[in-house]
C-alpha cells in the first residue's frame, strides 16, 4: 500500500489511509503509476464526484475537495471524471488543486447530443458495466445493443441486469425474456433480479465484488433502487416511474462513486436519454459477434451483406439462424458510428464521399439503363 506521501504523524492513521484507498481500488499497479507524483510530495486520491470545477476525492488523509482547474482541458475526453486516480496537493495547501490524473485503464465514452459530435466521458477505470433494463415495460433490444456497444468499447466487461423481475407473473415468461436478451448479448451474462424481493441480488453482488462497476440505463430502469440494494443502504433517492410508459425522473444528477459492503465500488450515473456511438466500431463488432463471424465466410472480403452472391450473412437470414432485426441494427449502429468518426477524421470523410459518389454514379447508370430498355 501507499506510504510515502502520508503526512499524518501516526502509524494508525497511515493504516487507515491505506485501507481507505484499498477499499476504493488502490493496488500495486496504481502505486507504480503514482510513483513520480509521490516524489513531488503529492497525495494519491480517487475521484468520487465531480461538480462545477471541483471534485471530491478519497485520499490517505480522508475526504478531500479540490479544484480541477489544472485538469480541465479543451478536449472533453481529457477532463477529469468520476473513477479517475489523481494527484492532489498535500495537506496545508490553500486552495488545493488536482494536479494530474493517472492514465486510465478503461474509459466509458458516448457521443454528446451536440451538433459538434463531441465525446463525453461517463466514468473511468471501470471493470464491470452493469446495463440495467426494466422488465416493467416491453424490452427494447436495440437500446440494449447500444448500451452494450458502449460498454464493450470502453474495455469493461458488460453485464445485463433485468430489473423488476418480480413484475413478471411466471417463471416461463421470465426465462423467455432472459433468452431474448441473451440472443441480443452474445458473451454477456444476463441476470434477472428484483430489488424488492432480493431475487438474484446475491448472484449480482458476487459477480461485481472486488472491482469497479458502473451502473448504466435509462430513467425508470430501476438503477437507483438497484444501487441501494448493492450498497446495502438507501443512498440513492428513488422515485416512482410513470405507469403509462415506465419512464422515471432523473433521481441521479451526478456520477457518484460509492463503496459496496461486499467489496468493490459502484459508480451510479444519471439516466441516459441518448446513447450515441463515439468511435465504437470495435464495440459494435463485439455486440454483433455472430455477424462478424459469419462475414468471415462471405465470398467477398468487402461484402456489404446486401445482395452479393456467396454472402454467408444473408444465407443465415434465409435459413432463420440469424434474425433480420439483428442485421438491420448492426448496419444502423455502424452507419451512425461512421458518421460520428467522419466529422473528426478527414480520411474517413474522404472515403465516405467516394462511396457516395460511386453509389450515385451506379444509381444514375441503372436509371439510364432502365430508360434505354423502355424506349
Amino acid at each position: 500500500m501507499f506510504h510515502t506521501t502520508l503526512n499524518t504523524g501516526s502509524s494508525s492513521s497511515t493504516t487507515s489511509g491505506d485501507s481507505a484507498l484499498a477499499a476504493h481500488g488502490w493496488d500495486a499497479h496504481w502505486e507504480a503509476e503514482f510513483a513520480p507524483y509521490a516524489a513531488q510530495g503529492l497525495l494519491p486520491g480517487r475521484v468520487v464526484r465531480v461538480d462545477r470545477g471541483q471534485c471530491d476525492l478519497v485520499t490517505p488523509e480522508g475526504p478531500v475537495r479540490a479544484d480541477t482547474a489544472f485538469v480541465t482541458p479543451h478536449d472533453p475526453l481529457a477532463v477529469i471524471c468520476t473513477g479517475d486516480w489523481a494527484a492532489v496537493d498535500p495537506v496545508g495547501s490553500d486552495p488545493r488543486y488536482v494536479r494530474a490524473y493517472l492514465p486510465r485503464r478503461t474509459a466509458m465514452v458516448r457521443s454528446t447530443s451536440s451538433t459538434r459530435s463531441e465525446g463525453q466521458i461517463l466514468a473511468a477505470n471501470v471493470d464491470h458495466a452493469i446495463v440495467a433494463v426494466s422488465l416493467a415495460v416491453e424490452l427494447d433490444l436495440g437500446r440494449i445493443e447500444r448500451f452494450l456497444a458502449l460498454a464493450w468499447e470502453s474495455g469493461a466487461q458488460p453485464l445485463v441486469v433485468l430489473t423488476k423481475s418480480d413484475l413478471v407473473p411466471d417463471a416461463t415468461g421470465l426465462s423467455y425474456l432472459v433468452e431474448d436478451v441473451e440472443t441480443t448479448a452474445p458473451g454477456v451474462q444476463v441476470l434477472p433480479v428484483s430489488s424488492h424481493t432480493g431475487d438474484g441480488m446475491d448472484v449480482l453482488s458476487a459477480v461485481v465484488s472486488g472491482g469497479t462497476s458502473v451502473l448504466l440505463g435509462t430513467s425508470g430502469a430501476g438503477k437507483s433502487t438497484l444501487a441501494n440494494a448493492l450498497l446495502g443502504e438507501d443512498v440513492m433517492e428513488v422515485r416512482a416511474t410513470r405507469d403509462v410508459d415506465g419512464k422515471g425522473r432523473h433521481t441521479t444528477t451526478t456520477r457518484n462513486l460509492l463503496v459496496m459492503p461486499g467489496g468493490g465500488v459502484l459508480i451510479d450515473t444519471p439516466g441516459l436519454r441518448g446513447v450515441g456511438m463515439y468511435d465504437a466500431e470495435a464495440g459494435v463488432g463485439q455486440v454483433f459477434s455472430e455477424i462478424e463471424e459469419l462475414a468471415a465466410d462471405c465470398r467477398f472480403h468487402d461484402c456489404a451483406h446486401e445482395s452479393e452472391p456467396g454472402c454467408a450473412v444473408l444465407a443465415a437470414i434465409e435459413d432463420g439462424s440469424l434474425p433480420e432485426r439483428r442485421l438491420e441494427s448492426y448496419r444502423k449502429l455502424l452507419r451512425e458510428n461512421r458518421r460520428i468518426v467522419a466529422k473528426t477524421d478527414a480520411r474517413i470523410r474522404k472515403e465516405m464521399l467516394k462511396d457516395w459518389k460511386r453509389m450515385g454514379a451506379e444509381g444514375r447508370a441503372a436509371m439510364e439503363l432502365k430508360r434505354g430498355r423502355q424506349r
